[in-house]
């Protein structure tokens, strides 16, 4: 485990791998940490570097998300602290979200992009207002009520026990303020879609094929609007197929290296 500050925050993260060719870069999503990417840092950081943060106010990283775009700034300072020009940048759900707003405020920085079961579009009204609410109850009724609730949406009922356990820990380690933080900021967050027609980086779009919460429908136009993006179901999966399906999603990720072109 690394900590490294920075003139915004402070973000604990994990770094392991040769320095060969373009590192990887793993963003989690909501309401979850770093240790969700274990089965990729375990199988890509054995020929490349693989960088995988904890998001400012999940896991070991402290703080609350103040806006929106505070999210990818602090992973451009981290790369900018680490010396580290582009990435290969992989998000699922929101850490997609954070991916494409990564890339469209700093492209240079961005090699590739994955966008696993995550959505470029606002929010509605009503989305907006409901994301408000859930950041209320959050706060409310703490982490428990929600993770209970969502387990079965973010992995099948099918998933492997020690899938699901991991899951719903990381729901009930997280800090619902911060979360919630987060959560308010996710509602403000620009529209991305007319953005995908200009990506000009290798892109793979993944979903789960039993994922009703960002389901394939919605992915597959969005792999639609990005030109040359491969669009990849993972079957056996709700919303985290890198955990209930690790060796499809892995080879998702091999495509999307072996499309940068890099070792």
């Amino acid at each position: 485990m690394n900590t490294i500050t920075t003139d915004r925050t402070t973000l604990t993260f994990d770094d392991a791998g040769p320095d060969a060719g373009v590192p990887l870069l793993l963003v989690h999503g909501h309401p979850f940490d770093r240790s969700m990417w274990r089965p990729q840092l375990a199988r890509f950081s054995a020929r490349r570097r693989v960088i995988v943060p904890d998001l400012r106010g999940y896991g070991a990283s402290p703080g609350a998300a103040p806006a929106w775009p505070a999210l990818a700034d602090d992973l451009i300072d981290l790369l900018d602290a680490l010396r580290l020009p582009r990435a290969v940048v992989a998000g699922l759900s929101m850490g997609g979200q954070i991916a494409l707003d990564l890339h469209a405020r700093y492209p240079q920085r961005v090699a590739g992009l994955l966008l696993a079961d995550t959505t470029a579009a606002g929010e509605t009204p009503e989305s907006r207002a409901a994301r408000l609410a859930q950041a209320a109850r959050l706060v409310d009724e703490g982490m428990d009520p929600y993770a209970v609730e969502m387990l079965y949406r973010m992995v099948s009922p099918a998933a492997p026990a020690a899938v699901a356990e991991h899951v719903l820990a990381m729901m009930r380690a997280t800090d619902p303020r911060r979360a919630a933080a987060a959560q308010r900021a996710r509602a403000d967050r620009p529209d991305r879609t007319a953005d995908l027609a200009s990506i000009g980086v290798p892109t793979v779009v993944v979903v789960g094929r039993d994922d009703d919460l960002t389901p394939v429908a919605e992915a597959a136009v969005m792999a639609g609007r990005v030109p040359g993006a491969d669009l990849i179901i993972v079957d056996g999966a709700a919303h985290l197929p890198n955990l209930e399906n690790p060796a499809a999603f892995d080879a998702a990720v091999e495509r999307l290296l072996e499309r940068v072109g890099e070792p």
